[in-house]
């Protein structure tokens, strides 16, 4: 990319792609805590995932970019979103806004901006390791390798967890067409 733009636009076009994925990242997620209807937050919840997949993808990682919209775009947000639509058309009232919840939610916000603020600090402060150079299809061969040898309980728990998940959204939905009939 520099070969076309030159040094500094293109420094200031990776440093444009940063901040938009880090935009995307949270703002998706406020816009899942902070809506009122399910459909929405899960929404929101798939544009945060769109934005780490992408931060991911910036950090020179591909593959847990991809795993990160199969798996939680592809798989989780679509279960929830069937379930959505499998459940009882009529969604409850939005639960009533307390009046502290506002000044709970400054109380907490200071802290964890500090946490930032500390974090920011410490990654800037010290010389990085560079992570160790792999060629062509080698990096992607040793995951697959590492899933079915050294990971391959973890890789099955996620398969459990995924199962528990259709199987939620059917019981939802089987609740749902029960009520109704």
């Amino acid at each position: 990319m520099p070969a076309i733009l030159g040094e500094q636009a293109a420094a200031w076009v990776i440093a444009a792609l940063f901040w938009f994925f880090v935009a995307l990242t949270a703002g998706g997620a406020l816009i899942a805590v902070l809506t009122t209807r399910v459909i929405r937050s899960v929404c929101g919840l798939a544009i945060c995932c769109m934005g780490l997949a992408g931060l991911y993808y910036y950090l020179h990682s591909p593959f847990l970019a991809l795993m990160e919209v199969l798996i939680y775009i592809g798989a989780v947000c679509v279960t929830i979103v069937f379930a959505i639509m499998l459940a009882e058309p009529d969604e409850p009232p939005p639960a009533p806004r307390t009046k502290g919840t506002w000044l709970w939610a400054v109380v907490m916000l200071i802290p964890a901006f500090g946490v930032f603020l500390l974090m920011s600090h410490l990654s800037l402060a010290g010389p990085w390791p560079q992570p160790p150079v792999v060629r062509g299809d080698e990096s992607l061969r040793a995951v697959g390798i590492s899933l079915l040898t050294q990971y391959c309980l973890a890789f099955e728990l996620i398969s459990l967890v995924l199962l528990a998940a259709i199987l939620g959204a059917l019981v939802v939905a089987r609740e749902g067409r029960t009520r109704d009939h």
